[in-house]
């Protein structure tokens, strides 16, 4: 099924409170090896690095590298002032020496699903080191300690489990060959739900839906 086929249900749950804190008032985490903080004007550099790395940009939803330093800035825009309350995005750095390694988070929310959607990217020659899972871990709580609101939300049928009031849902969409990440996600405690190829004329990638409750 494609996005355009997909049908939405009206289903109550208790979620992050909207707006989310602004990055000022977002207090940075520490763990074994990394600082998560919130993202800054002068990560536009670094960010540029990350999002040049063929390797890296074939997993998103551009799948490619950015043209120049100026479609880097139109994406760091998004979760700076005055646009940083609507994600929980976060530079994701070493905590010995501060260097930007990758950034991740909930970067929509909600996604065209309906619900907020996590994604993270890190630098090639961090990977294989677990620090994704480091990442991941941290962040999920930092997510969680959010307060929270109950409201009604328009969510896709098949990306919802139960009717009427549900838990929380958490989703992150990888493609079919990104199986590394893949790991890195059921470590983290999400669970494979859902397959399916994308939107596009040619439907080239096949989609792989996983899903998280903060709640349980």
């Amino acid at each position: 099924m494609s996005w355009g086929e997909s049908i939405f249900v009206t289903v109550k749950s208790l979620l992050p409170t909207s707006p989310l804190p602004i990055n000022s008032e977002r207090a940075a985490v520490t763990t074994n090896r990394l600082i998560i903080r919130a993202l800054q004007e002068t990560d536009l550099e670094a960010l540029y690095t990350l999002r040049r790395e063929e390797d890296v940009m074939q997993w998103t939803s551009a799948g490619r590298i950015d043209r120049d330093i100026e479609e880097t800035r139109s994406k760091l825009n998004l979760f700076l002032p005055p646009n940083d309350a609507a994600s929980f995005n976060c530079a994701i750095c070493l905590k010995d020496t501060g260097e930007f390694i990758g950034i991740g988070g909930c970067h929509l929310y909600p996604a065209e699903h309906g619900w907020p959607e996590i994604g993270y990217m890190l630098r090639q020659n961090f990977w294989g080191r677990g620090l994704g899972s480091e990442f991941l871990s941290a962040w999920l709580r930092m997510w969680s300690d959010l307060p929270r609101t109950e409201r009604e939300s328009r969510v896709e049928q098949e990306m919802v489990a139960g009717e009427g009031e549900v838990d929380e849902h958490l989703i992150a969409i990888t493609e079919e060959k990104n199986v590394p990440s893949q790991k890195v996600l059921l470590k983290a405690g999400f669970e494979k739900f859902r397959e399916w190829t994308d939107g596009s004329e040619d439907h080239s990638k096949k989609l792989v839906g996983f899903r998280y409750f903060p709640s349980i």
